[in-house]
């Protein structure tokens, strides 16, 4: 690998929920709240999402004892509505998100380029696990 290409982490989940559902759950600020956490000592305050190409996202992301918090942010490259959204996020990196429903299960393959400052290990655990929140809040919320 060259130095300027970068690690790609691959986290994925099954939801038992239509692809219609899944998508506005995954783009709605009042959705992204209540899922978008790595842990039980983390949450997001604030979110917004204007879900267009050129489009900006933010989520801002805090401990709940306040010691700590940061925005996670980006722009939308390409959006293709219940299949797939193509990010570029504040620090450089490229998301790609796909989403593929059959019938009442919706399958979600999100890659990500690695950022330096964490192991590959704990990134791709706090990916997963907002992804296992999600598919908990997505699946609860029926």
């Amino acid at each position: 690998m060259s130095p300027k290409e970068k690690i790609k982490i691959t986290v994925q989940v099954n939801i038992h929920a239509p692809i219609d559902k899944v998508w506005k759950c995954w783009n709605s600020p009042q959705d992204i709240i209540k899922w978008n956490t790595a842990s039980e000592d983390w949450h997001t305050t604030h979110a917004t999402n204007d879900l267009k190409v050129g489009g900006k996202f933010l989520s801002r992301m805090e401990a709940k004892d306040g010691s700590m918090g940061f925005d996670f942010e980006g722009v939308y490259e390409s959006i293709k509505t219940n299949a797939l959204l193509e990010t570029l996020l504040g620090d450089g990196r490229r998301v790609k998100i796909e989403f593929t429903g059959k019938g009442s299960e919706t399958q979600i393959i999100e890659t990500f380029e690695a950022e330096t400052e964490n192991s590959v290990e704990l990134q791709k655990g706090g990916w997963q696990a907002i992804l296992n929140n999600f598919k908990k809040n997505t699946e609860s919320n029926q």
